[in-house]
């Protein structure tokens, strides 16, 4: 090996470490879970239709098209009629386990800081009764790049993801009851 060639390839070398350093967000991730004292099928029932989320407090209007077939959309008014809007796809749905899963296609990221956003809820049955209701989020912070500002990084993005699935998931104990209550 020439003396150049290595040259080049230690300073590639020393580089490394400090790329590595360098790198963008990682994926966050949130799980939340509430147990209700209504039976699975009742509550999924309330929201297992993925054209219809009139059962979080959030939302003020669903529409969209394609049932619960893959590949449905919908489009999510928040707060009051003309409000923010969040676009979505269902990509994975059934009716049998209870369980679907989607992405939002579109949203400001002043609405919701996050990118590359999808979600998964699930209905499971309680022993002695009740259920368990599942609603877990995989996502970036709403802004890309190295050094984001307050209101877009990971800890930003988490909170208000965790927000959206706490509210909706104290209307369902709200609608429903805690077991044992």
């Amino acid at each position: 090996m020439k003396r150049r060639e290595f040259m080049a390839m230690t300073a590639v070398a020393l580089m490394l470490p400090g790329l590595a350093a360098a790198h963008g967000p990682t994926r966050q991730k949130v799980t939340l879970t509430t147990e209700v004292a209504a039976d699975p099928a009742e509550v999924w029932q309330a929201i297992g239709n993925f054209q219809d989320m009139s059962w979080h407090p959030a939302v003020f209007s669903t529409t969209g098209e394609g049932d619960n077939q893959i590949d449905a959309t919908r489009v999510l008014t928040l707060g009051e009629e003309g409000g923010p809007t969040i676009s979505e796809i269902l990509y994975k749905y059934s009716d049998e386990k209870m369980s679907y899963s989607y992405r939002i296609t579109d949203v400001a990221v002043e609405v919701l800081p996050v990118t590359n956003y999808s979600s998964h809820l699930t209905v499971k049955p309680l022993d002695g009764g009740g259920s368990e209701v599942e609603w877990r989020g995989a996502f970036y912070r709403g802004y890309p790049n190295n050094d984001p500002p307050e209101n877009l990084n990971d800890e930003a993005a988490i909170a208000a993801v965790s927000g959206v699935y706490q509210a909706g998931l104290d209307a369902l104990v709200e609608r429903f009851g805690a077991p044992g209550s």
